[in-house]
């Protein structure tokens, strides 16, 4: 199924390729994106769906400093982010506060909370804690794993522990267990490490061809979702970690991003360097929450775990996050700087 443009779409000045979920806002469905101009002094967009889900709403433009490669909102403030970012001669990372707006849209200066220094290697991304109000973070360079205390009070951010990756991996992501809080994943070249944080140590790995990305279902322990390169989109039992559950096709180029459904277990989104987003259904115990009469002719038969396409994009697809607040909705983000933000209502049931 090809998607139409039923999205609503929003353009960043410049080219862009992180967008994240405002989870800690749950009157609105929001979500932060940031830019990556080298030349130019680059904005974080604090962006709002309209209450009739018609429009995208600019709540808030603020510049930053440098180059964002990556960009994660605190979950239980929705005024605090964290941001990875280049200063074309290294990499550093901030924890952020979005100032008190007022409905004005030309906003104060963004408060930098704290940085998050000590890193020697590259910095890759930051992940925060998956339940509650967690005040411990965690930051991947290319060569080590970092757990952080934050405390936003004292505008402080100290390091509890750290780990080396091993000489012969170069981390470059991960994600966090939402159902084990000292549980994280980690993305190198040709595996996913699985890491247990009270003792840094690593627990188990999975043999991955040029992964990409790695995200968990939310929904079900031990599930494990990853993008490869080539390979496509595979899933993960963390307990049967020697050969994938099942096998997606991915994209007709790199597949590069994956992001399981917050609510709908089985609902997947991946985007890739074809310019397209795919929505997969990839969990047979999904059959009864899902629509759509080309792709499922029976609860127990799956002609096509491919539920949906959308290609209303001019460059390749790095940037997805579905929203917490109305897990039926996800923006996107094309490289250069295109937001478009989907229902995916027509493909639920009716319960």
């Amino acid at each position: 199924m090809q998607g139409g443009s039923s999205g609503i779409g929003y353009g960043l000045k410049y080219q862009a390729r992180c967008i994240s979920d405002v989870k800690a806002d749950t009157d609105h469905t929001s979500f932060l994106t940031g830019t990556l101009s080298l030349k130019e002094e680059n904005e974080v967009h604090l962006l709002r769906l309209s209450s009739g889900g018609t429009e995208i709403i600019c709540e808030g433009l603020f510049s930053h400093p440098n180059e964002i490669w990556d960009l994660a909102s605190c979950p239980f403030d929705q005024r605090i982010f964290s941001t990875v970012y280049s200063t074309g001669e290294s990499m550093g990372a901030a924890i952020w506060q979005i100032p008190e707006l007022y409905g004005e849209l030309n906003s104060p200066q963004l408060e930098c909370i704290t940085s998050l220094d000590g890193h020697v290697g590259k910095i890759k991304c930051i992940l925060w804690g998956p339940s509650g109000r967690n005040d411990k973070l965690i930051s991947i360079d290319e060569e080590n794993l970092f757990l952080w205390s934050l405390d936003v009070a004292k505008k402080t951010a100290q390091v509890q522990s750290q780990e080396s990756a091993g000489m012969l991996h170069y981390l470059s992501g991960g994600a966090w267990d939402p159902h084990d809080a000292n549980s994280v994943a980690t993305t190198c070249e040709s595996s996913v490490q699985l890491w247990d944080l009270r003792t840094m140590k690593k627990t188990n790995s999975i043999d991955c061809a040029h992964v990409r990305n790695v995200d968990y279902n939310s929904k079900k322990k031990h599930i494990l979702v990853t993008a490869e390169h080539e390979s496509g989109i595979h899933i993960w039992d963390l307990r049967m970690p020697k050969v994938p559950a099942q096998e997606l096709p991915g994209h007709t180029h790199w597949s590069w991003t994956v992001k399981c459904n917050p609510e709908y277990d089985g609902l997947i989104l991946s985007s890739g360097t074809d310019s397209t987003v795919n929505l997969w259904l990839a969990s047979p115990s999904s059959y009864d929450e899902l629509t759509s009469e080309s792709q499922v002719d029976s609860p127990t038969k799956r002609t096509n775990p491919l539920l949906n396409t959308y290609s209303d994009y001019e460059d390749s697809v790095y940037g997805l996050a579905w929203s917490s607040r109305e897990p039926w909705t996800f923006a996107s983000l094309s490289y250069d700087g295109r937001v478009v933000v989907e229902s995916i209502k027509p493909l639920i049931s009716k319960k």
